[in-house]
C-alpha cells in the first residue's frame, strides 16, 4: 500500500471536515454519524478513523477552521483601524461574528460533547485557535480603549464569550418556538445576530462614548 504523504493527509482531513460542515447544514449533530460522513467523502469509511476517532473530533475540527476563520476578521480589524469610536468598534465585531453563523451554532448546540469526547491532541489543537480569539479581541480593546483598565479589559472578555454561547438560540427560531412563544404570550423581541452583539458590545463599553 503506497504511503500517504502529509499533503494527501491534510487534503483527507479536509475532506472529511467539508462533509461534516455541509451535512450539518440539513441534520443535527445528535442525528449525524461517522457513517454518514464517511459515505460523503471519496475515500472508505473506516479510513477516517485514520484521523478522527469520533464523531466529535471531526465537530471539534470544525469548530477550530470557524475559530480561525473568525480570527482572520479579528486580525483584520486591529490592523486596518487605528482608532475607533464604542459604535464603530462594536459594528466591526457584530459584523466579524455575523457571517460566523457555523461558528455560533457549533457553539451553542454540542460544545461539551465535542471537547469531551475528543483526544487530548485534538482538544490541545482547538484550543489554540479558541485561545487566539481571546487574545485578538483583547488586543482589540486594549487597542480602541486604552482608558479602560486591566480589571475591566478582562471583565469584558469574561462576559463576551460566555455571551456568544447564546446568540444562536436567541437569534434562530423555528416556527415551533415562535408558536410556543405565542401561545405562552410571552413578549420576547427577535434580534438578528448583528443586533445582539452589537447591543452587547455597546453596553460592555457604555462608558466609553
Amino acid at each position: 500500500m503506497p504511503k500517504v504523504t502529509r499533503e494527501q493527509a491534510n487534503a483527507r482531513r479536509e475532506e472529511i471536515i467539508n462533509a461534516c460542515a455541509e451535512l450539518y447544514e440539513t441534520t443535527s449533530f445528535k442525528e449525524l454519524t461517522l457513517k454518514d460522513i464517511g459515505k460523503a467523502t471519496s475515500f472508505t469509511r473506516t479510513s477516517i478513523y485514520n484521523y478522527f476517532q469520533t464523531k466529535e473530533e471531526i465537530f471539534l475540527a470544525l469548530l477550530e477552521r470557524e475559530y480561525d476563520l473568525w480570527n482572520e476578521d479579528l486580525t483584520a480589524i486591529l490592523e486596518k483601524n487605528e482608532h475607533l469610536t464604542a459604535d464603530e468598534f462594536a459594528d466591526q465585531f457584530a459584523r466579524s461574528l455575523e457571517k460566523r453563523e457555523r461558528l455560533l451554532k457549533l457553539m451553542s448546540m454540542n460544545h461539551y460533547d465535542m471537547e469531551s469526547s475528543s483526544r487530548i491532541e485534538n482538544l490541545t489543537e482547538f484550543k489554540c485557535s479558541y485561545g487566539r480569539s481571546l487574545r485578538l479581541v483583547t488586543r482589540c480593546v486594549e487597542k480602541f480603549f486604552p482608558s479602560m483598565s486591566v480589571n475591566e479589559v478582562q471583565n469584558f472578555i469574561y462576559i463576551f464569550f460566555p455571551f456568544m454561547f447564546g446568540i444562536y438560540p436567541y437569534t434562530y427560531v423555528t416556527e415551533k418556538q415562535r408558536e410556543a412563544m405565542k401561545n405562552a404570550k410571552a413578549e420576547y423581541v427577535f434580534l438578528t445576530i448583528y443586533e445582539i452583539t452589537f447591543s452587547c458590545i455597546k453596553h460592555l463599553l457604555r462608558h466609553e462614548q
